[in-house]
């Protein structure tokens, strides 16, 4: 007996040819009544009509990327993947099972990540049938399991990982779900092919279709990104002053424009500290005196 544990490749036969002896045979049998009437001939129409039933019973259609699982009284006895008109044994149970390509669009689903944050994710998984047999029987509705073991892979993943880089003593190339969203998620199709081969599944890709902190935190992160942004936007501000600074100081000792002592200098550099870093525009103060007083 054929154990289920793997597909089987089943060789069916031509249903054109099949349907063509099936209205021949009981034809060829009226013909024969006609011409030679007896008992002999017929038992041969009688014959030729359950024929023709049996021929009838084992034919099925199978369209492009279809395949139907065939069964003897329960058991399994193969996978024919053929096209157009086809015929089995008349006694065979056929179940058509579609190897097209399926999406399946997550719920956006409300998890932790790795630093315990409140985030929202939903992903879309591009999958197909790979085994007819393991998808009949390993699991009661295949498309189900598709459902609970995705949801499921979302949500472990989301774990491993951190939304953002909240803490600015990790390395800034440490992976985390906003800015490895395209590596984390091929890391979702590994864990879904793992989870889903069972059934007999494939997973082609896997994308994320929203990722985002949950509505509680949403605000108090934004106000957070505010922060960095100004932050940055300060030091830049911060470094082209005191490169400004200290091209001006090179350049007035480098042509001997002006002497300035310790002193002299550090008020210069502040002067124009507050100069080049201030926000609003200084004005200016003339000193009527000497540079001493």
């Amino acid at each position: 007996m054929n154990t289920p544990n793997h597909e089987i490749e089943h060789r069916s036969a031509d249903g054109y040819l099949m349907l063509a002896i099936g209205i021949a045979l009981p034809l060829l049998g009226f013909w024969l009544l006609i011409e030679r009437a007896g008992p002999l001939t017929l038992l041969l129409l009688v014959a030729g009509v359950i024929a023709c039933v049996l021929i009838f019973s084992g034919l099925y259609m199978l369209e492009p990327n279809q395949a139907a699982v065939l069964k003897l009284f329960g058991a399994y006895r193969g996978t024919d993947r053929s096209q157009g008109l086809r015929w089995a044994n008349p006694f065979y149970s056929k179940s058509k099972l579609s190897l097209r390509t399926r999406n399946f669009v997550s719920e956006t689903l409300k998890v932790n990540d790795h630093g315990g944050n409140p985030i929202e994710i939903a992903a879309a998984i591009v999958w197909r049938v790979e085994d007819t047999a393991q998808a009949s029987f390993n699991v009661d509705n295949y498309e189900l399991f598709v459902r609970v073991q995705s949801e499921a892979g979302i949500r472990h993943l989301a774990s491993l990982y951190a939304y953002d880089n909240l803490d600015d003593s990790h390395p800034a190339e440490q992976l985390t779900l906003r800015g490895g969203s395209d590596i984390v998620a091929k890391g979702l199709k590994r864990e879904l092919d793992q989870r889903l081969a069972q059934a007999g599944l494939a997973v082609d890709s896997a994308t994320f279709t929203h990722l985002a902190y949950a509505p509680e935190i949403a605000g108090a992160m934004l106000r957070r990104q505010q922060a960095e942004a100004v932050l940055a936007a300060r030091r830049k501000i911060v470094k082209g002053a005191v490169d400004m600074v200290e091209m001006a100081l090179n350049g007035l000792s480098e042509k001997g424009l002006v002497e300035l002592d310790d002193e002299r200098r550090a008020a210069m550099v502040s002067n124009l500290l507050v100069v080049l870093v201030g926000e609003k525009d200084v004005a200016p103060v003339i000193n009527s005196g000497s540079l001493y007083q």
